[in-house]
């Protein structure tokens, strides 16, 4: 796993965890009250996955060969 692989598994993880903020804090204000600590671990969670994901392939990376 070269640099290129990093930056573009970053951005992905990034991305997701930022979904899963905005989904999980929509979800919770709907709901009445927003549980900061379950919005951060569910986002952690996510940003890991979407990195152990990321080790079957890249798209964005395959796409260049």
């Amino acid at each position: 796993m070269n640099l290129r692989w990093w930056k573009a598994a970053g951005i992905r993880a990034i991305k997701t965890v930022a979904q899963t903020a905005v989904a999980m804090i929509g979800t919770s204000a709907v709901m009445g009250d927003v549980d900061w600590i379950m919005v951060g671990s569910a986002s952690l969670l996510a940003g890991i996955l979407s990195l152990l994901t990321s080790v079957a392939g890249l798209p964005e990376l395959e796409n260049e060969k």
